[in-house]
């Protein structure tokens, strides 16, 4: 293939990448305009890793805050924790894993991947877990520190401390 042939394909493949980057960003305009009635939203922003898109995620998809008891229940919706039950180290089956809100899952997980690139504490704890075992395990145990931190700015109205979630 001569050289004009890959410039040209290249600019044809480009093009179709280009509109579809345009639509993306008038689609996200389009949706923070209406979303951000929620009180929570800007809030939500000053967490690590969440942006706005997320922080729309997460105020939408939790509805009222007051709903869950406390922020272990709100890891729990959000899918962040463990679904075991076991007893004196012994399984006892299976916990009911597809409950909660997948949206707030992934939210929390792409944060999660977010603030460990970012946030140095993030990192460090990410690193520490990883230590002990799986990668896997380690970014799910980032989120649920990220649901619980975001669970107590929306319900109490607190800044985010990253040190208090983080050390």
């Amino acid at each position: 293939m001569t050289l004009w042939r890959c410039l040209r394909t290249r600019s044809v493949l480009c093009e179709p990448m280009r509109c579809l980057e345009e639509q993306i960003r008038l689609l996200e305009r389009a949706i923070l305009a209406k979303g951000k009635l929620r009180e929570e939203f800007h809030a939500l922003k000053t967490v690590s890793g969440i942006g706005d898109v997320l922080a729309l995620t997460i105020a939408l998809e939790t509805g009222d805050v007051h709903r869950f008891a406390s922020a272990g229940k709100f890891a729990s919706y959000a899918r962040v924790v463990d679904s075991r039950r076991e007893s004196n180290g012994k399984s006892k089956g299976v916990g009911n894993r597809r409950c909660g809100n997948k949206h707030l899952s992934w939210a929390f997980i792409e944060a999660a991947h977010s603030a460990d690139r970012y946030d140095p504490s993030v990192r460090r704890f990410y690193q520490r877990k990883c230590a002990k075992g799986l990668s896997v395990v380690a970014i799910k145990a980032v989120a649920r520190k990220l649901a619980r931190a975001c669970y107590h700015i929306m319900r109490e109205g607190v800044p985010y401390d990253g040190t208090r979630a983080f050390g």
